[in-house]
């Protein structure tokens, strides 16, 4: 993994993390209210509850630190996972060796569902963005939770369903939106703004190289806008990491 980016100016955050930032220029209510615009965080997926209690087969936890590869593109498809705790991000690598990110996934959220479907093969890779615990679950296992847990196979397909509605608007993002408001849009997601959890405004450090793939870009385009972001007073970092304020949603609203 690429090593993390140094700060732009200082190693110090300028003010404390409990700062006050300058107001925002246009109304802050909450993401939410602007869903149906290109670029506006889209709604939260449904978080099901997994009745992992009920059933020891088919189950391990694991541990991965950051960086760490969970599964690789071509592996069998085996097992669907859930990430418990930490962040995952999903690559895809093309014949001529290119790779793209194609999902950034938060706690709480399962990947590798495909094999539910029959995918004999891993089409994506999967690492871990920062320390993570993963928990894995048999191909059939699963199956045979959701045979008998009806209420969790309901909440599954509305997860899964609402994990589409996001990709559907991560693709109009990237289709549409300037690399700024794809940055901002991502930091903001992040630190989970306009989610039903709450605000979590210091993120944890990450690379300039991997925010530039997360939103197909490049470093330095990344380190400007950075820089920007900072300037103005929506963004402070340092080596731990990165302090997100609400009125960054400027940027992602800004015509």
């Amino acid at each position: 993994m690429a090593a993390s980016f140094a700060p732009m100016k200082s190693t110090a955050l300028r003010t404390s993390l409990d700062r006050s930032f300058p107001s925002p220029r246009a109304p802050f209510h909450g993401l939410k209210l602007v869903s149906k615009e290109i670029g506006a965080v889209p709604p939260p997926a449904p978080d099901p509850q997994i009745p992992l209690d009920k059933f020891l087969a088919g189950k391990s936890r694991r541990e991965y630190l950051a960086g760490e590869s969970i599964f690789s593109q071509g592996d069998p498809a085996d097992a669907v996972f859930y990430i418990q705790s930490g962040k995952v991000n999903l690559t895809v690598v093309s014949t001529s060796g290119k790779e793209a990110i194609i999902a950034h996934l938060p706690t709480t959220s399962f990947f590798g569902e495909a094999s539910l479907a029959g995918e004999p093969r891993r089409v994506s890779s999967a690492y871990a963005l920062e320390p993570s615990t993963i928990v894995r679950i048999e191909k059939t296992a699963m199956l045979d939770l959701l045979r008998r847990e009806p209420e969790f196979a309901s909440q599954f397909r509305a997860y899964l369903l609402s994990r589409s509605i996001r990709m559907v608007a991560d693709l109009v993002d990237h289709l549409f939106n300037s690399s700024e408001k794809r940055l901002a849009r991502l930091l903001m997601l992040m630190a989970n703004f306009g989610q039903e959890s709450k605000p979590i405004p210091v993120i944890a450090k990450i690379s300039q190289e991997t925010l530039a793939g997360m939103i197909g870009t490049t470093r330095s385009r990344v380190s400007f806008f950075l820089n920007r972001f900072r300037e103005l007073g929506y963004i402070d970092y340092n080596s731990v990491g990165m302090l997100i304020d609400s009125s960054l949603v400027n940027v992602v609203l800004n015509d």
